[in-house]
């Protein structure tokens, strides 16, 4: 009898249209898999069109090249937010983040403005970030009547304030960086100790289709870097992997499936007892995303 991998399932749900087209559709596709998994909801504006002045960046313009992202994400999030103000997500979809929910798949909280942090997390004073914090997490809390479980960084980006701040909920763990084992982060002197970590280990499809790999042989490609005995944390998309690529990501969890890969809620992946180290987390640059992100050192 082969031994089972594990892999933990997070997915991220960014803007209006991942959340009322993309999660209703990955909610049905993981009943039929018996699958379960940790959706982090973004619940404030969609202001996500706000990142279009970024094609002035080369980076940014030749990812926005390389995964076809009109087709990929659809004209509608590539503007919202831009002529008007971005609509609320969790107020026009809390149905859909209950059925999250109601399914029992974990839920956690995202950001309040997705784009607002991703864009600005550096420039954000303490009370700016507390505010950015309190008010996803009071709204997400309001729409499930449940504490979210945990907190996931919008595009890897995370500060020494930000984890900060973060420790002062009662979140069961967060997942704000990119690395290779849980671990508890390092806080500044003084700091109350900071939650642990389950980061992301496995690329992201925009971030290698087109530069490592064909859309044909995605699956492939992270199929092979999923480590038995590892940690092993995979995020997808609900723009993405709920939406254009739906198909793509069926066919993924049934080549899983023959591979005795098992999918699983991030939390589920915490130690049930012991110590776990602590580490540090520092910044770098991955290929195939524009900026900087936050990484296991």
């Amino acid at each position: 009898m082969s031994l089972m991998t594990e892999v933990g399932l997070r997915i991220d749900v960014d803007t209006l249209r991942g959340t009322r087209r993309g999660v209703p559709e990955l909610l049905k596709l993981l009943t039929r898999e018996k699958t379960r998994a940790s959706f982090f909801f973004a619940v404030g504006p969609d202001n996500m069109g706000r990142h279009l002045w970024r094609l002035l960046k080369p980076a940014f313009l030749l990812k926005m090249l390389r995964t076809r992202a009109a087709s990929l994400y659809g004209w509608d999030i590539l503007f919202k937010g831009t002529f008007w103000p971005g609509p609320l997500i969790g107020k026009a979809c809390a149905d859909v983040i209950n059925g999250a929910a109601a399914a029992g798949h974990e839920v956690g909280l995202h950001a309040w403005d997705h784009q607002r942090w991703q864009s600005r997390i550096e420039k954000f004073s303490a009370d700016e970030l507390k505010s950015e914090i309190e008010r996803g997490y009071e709204t997400l809390a309001r729409i499930t009547n449940n504490t979210p479980a945990a907190f996931a960084a919008p595009a890897w980006r995370i500060t020494p304030t930000g984890l900060a701040i973060l420790s002062s909920y009662p979140f069961r763990y967060v997942s704000n960086c990119r690395g290779h084992s849980i671990f508890r982060p390092r806080g500044r002197e003084g700091d109350k100790p900071l939650h642990i970590e389950i980061p992301t280990t496995l690329p992201t499809y925009d971030e290698v289709v087109g530069q490592q790999c064909r859309p044909e042989h995605y699956n492939d490609f992270i199929l092979d870097r999923i480590r038995p005995g590892k940690l092993n944390v995979l995020t997808i998309h609900a723009e993405v992997e709920g939406i254009c690529g739906h198909e793509m990501f069926a066919r993924f969890l049934a080549r899983a499936r023959d591979r005795d890969i098992v999918f699983k809620p991030l939390g589920e992946l915490l130690p049930a007892a012991g110590s776990i180290a602590t580490g540090r987390i520092t910044r770098t640059c991955q290929p195939g995303r524009e900026g900087w992100i936050a990484v296991q050192e």
